[in-house]
């Protein structure tokens, strides 16, 4: 008789954004007369960019001719699409990643989650608390967490590094030896971002006791000050120590289209054995590449007419987390975050719990976003609001809690 994996049954409850979800739903059942704003689960609204579509277009139209038609793409992603990765986001910023070097894929979010495939179960995790709930939520899928303990809402074989208001939202190292590392910067859901220099102290420590960091920069686009790296390449040593998950998705409106990146540097070895070389046949067996159309359009992100639009849409979403900050601040809420990232992390106010000021908001103000618990233990008692809505929305979302 066939048997299930019976990891999956150790997950608790539903997916968090499933749970937000339902509850919407049900809300607007009742009160089918109300308007709700969503600032909760982090989709693009923008349209994407003319440069884009321009070049969507044109792969289209290649597809309809047998001279220039494409079946399967190559298993790590077209040569042209990894060469003006290489070039944009390495090579210009003085790092040493190679073409060959990049595994291009539909979506951060899958890589972050099948990245553990090539890891022995013995491993022993390390995630920012809170953080991103699909690193945890994999490792519990693959047996790597031990159990689970409802009261504080950990897992045992987890080493979970708080990041809290007393310690900027950044972890710090943590006590217990690790083997894999999950950093987020700029980090979901806190907003929260580290400086070079922090950086480099953590690539210092992996490569001393030889962890893997696995690094999420899906956000990298939203940076704006100087001192904050783009890439964890761009740390000495990264090379020998680090892994780099990329997505299309959140600077370039790929929500819908599906496209990111993994590097895997050659240099990273667990003895004499190359990671890169593991991913790469774990991608030729398991592939979740994007088609020929998508990687098109993405090279497409790195023509100049791209940059520059894509640049507005960037700053447009940056605009609403300004307005967004400065208002909830003004209104007397503790809040962070919206400088080098689309969120805003706030702080719940009168003692509420995350889920409890969720029920509050929306219905009170029919405004939806996401609680901080269910990002990790240290996420309780905070909440994530979203840029990425429209403006006018945002405004009229601020305008709603000020009245509350």
């Amino acid at each position: 008789m066939f048997r299930i994996n019976e990891n999956y049954l150790k997950l608790p409850g539903s997916y968090l954004f499933s749970t937000i979800g339902k509850k919407v739903a049900a809300y607007q059942a009742q009160h089918p007369e109300k308007s709700i704003i969503r600032l909760g689960i982090g989709d693009v609204t923008q349209p994407l960019a003319p440069a884009i579509i321009e070049a969507l277009h044109g792969a289209v139209e290649e597809m309809g001719h047998a001279e220039t038609f494409h079946g399967y793409a190559p298993d790590l992603g077209y040569e042209f699409l990894r060469n003006a990765i290489a070039k944009n986001d390495y090579a210009d910023r003085g790092c040493d990643i190679a073409a060959d070097e990049i595994f291009v894929s539909d979506g951060a979010k899958c890589d972050s989650g099948n990245i553990q495939e090539i890891f022995g179960l013995d491993n022993k995790i390390a995630v920012c608390d809170p953080v991103y709930p699909v690193y945890v939520d994999s490792n519990v899928m693959a047996g790597r967490t031990g159990t689970y303990d409802p009261k504080t809402e950990m897992w045992s074989d987890v080493i979970y590094m708080p990041c809290r208001e007393e310690n900027d939202f950044a972890p710090e190292l943590p006590r217990e030896t690790p083997d894999l590392i999950y950093l987020c910067f700029p980090n979901n859901p806190t907003g929260s971002t580290i400086t070079k220099d922090q950086l480099q102290e953590w690539v210092d420590y992996a490569n001393k006791v030889g962890a893997v960091i696995i690094y999420d920069a899906a956000y990298e686009a939203y940076i704006s000050e100087e001192n904050v790296p783009h890439t964890i390449f761009e740390c000495r040593g990264a090379r020998t120590c680090a892994i780099e998950l990329k997505s299309f998705s959140k600077n370039a409106g790929f929500t819908g289209t599906r496209l990111g990146y993994t590097v895997i540097p050659k240099d990273l070895k667990c003895g004499d054995v190359s990671l890169h070389s593991l991913w790469a046949r774990r991608h030729g067996t398991k592939y979740n590449g994007a088609p020929y159309i998508v990687q098109r359009a993405g090279e497409a992100v790195y023509s100049e007419a791209g940059k520059t639009q894509l640049k507005q849409q960037v700053a447009y979403y940056m605009n609403n987390a300004k307005t967004i900050l400065n208002g909830l601040r003004e209104a007397g809420f503790s809040v962070s975050g919206g400088v080098n990232a689309p969120y805003i992390w706030l702080k719940t106010p009168d003692q509420m719990s995350s889920w409890e000021f969720f029920d509050y908001l929306l219905e009170n103000a029919g405004v939806v976003g996401t609680p901080g618990s269910g990002f990790g233990p240290s996420g309780e008692g905070y909440f994530r609001l979203t840029a990425f809505g429209s403006y006018e929305n945002s405004v009229a979302a601020l305008e709603r809690i000020k009245k509350l």
